[in-house]
């Protein structure tokens, strides 16, 4: 099932469930990662960045007192960041449809739904190797292009001409506004459907 070699990156698992932190982490060893780190909320991560070199880094949403969307914005933008480009996954069971687009617009580079699979978690991992992404800035955006796919017939104008504009920080980026309820009934999208999603 591996086709690369893993042993080299070093792997961020942010999450407050130490069962599930114990599962990640025995998978990516299981996939050959050698240096895997934890963390037990956002907070507790952004302190691990400072001193561990993450090449990836692998966060649930559902977290106290910083949530996963909170701990992606500030990676993203916060001044003190110490690294903006890290690969960041996303981990959670939930994937109704606003929730997926929201952590895409955060800043994601991937979403994998739980339940977790070594197949699945590598799958994201070499669609992170494979499909490199540029950063862009776009508004209050910064992060990997959201955009997976470059037509080559789209004729219109350029959405993103402010190439140079400053990045706003975590202080500047208002905070989420807490998600609405969830409609009756709404889907939760399979890891095809979230697939599909991050290629538009």
């Amino acid at each position: 099932m591996v086709d690369y070699s893993l042993e080299r990156l070093n792997l961020l698992v942010v999450d407050d469930n130490k069962h599930m932190r114990a599962l990640v982490k025995s998978i990516l060893h299981a996939l050959g990662v050698r240096s895997v780190h934890e963390a037990i909320d956002g907070a507790d991560a952004f302190k691990e960045l400072r001193h561990f070199p993450a090449d990836l880094i692998i966060c649930d949403w559902n977290m106290e007192p910083l949530d996963g969307l909170d701990f992606v914005r500030l990676v993203r933008t916060g001044a003190d960041s110490p690294n903006p480009y890290v690969s960041i996954i996303m981990l959670t069971g939930h994937t109704e449809l606003n929730r997926v687009l929201e952590a895409r617009d955060t800043g994601v580079h991937e979403f994998l739904a739980k339940p977790i699979s070594a197949k699945k978690l590598y799958s994201r991992i070499k669609a992170i190797i494979e499909h490199e992404r540029k950063f862009i800035k776009a508004g209050r955006y910064f992060g990997p292009d959201r955009r997976r796919k470059t037509d080559p017939n789209y004729s219109g104008s350029e959405r993103r001409k402010a190439e140079n504009a400053p990045v706003p920080t975590a202080a500047e980026t208002p905070a989420a506004a807490e998600p609405a309820a969830e409609p009756e009934g709404e889907k939760n999208l399979n890891q095809d459907e979230l697939d599909a999603l991050f290629d538009s």
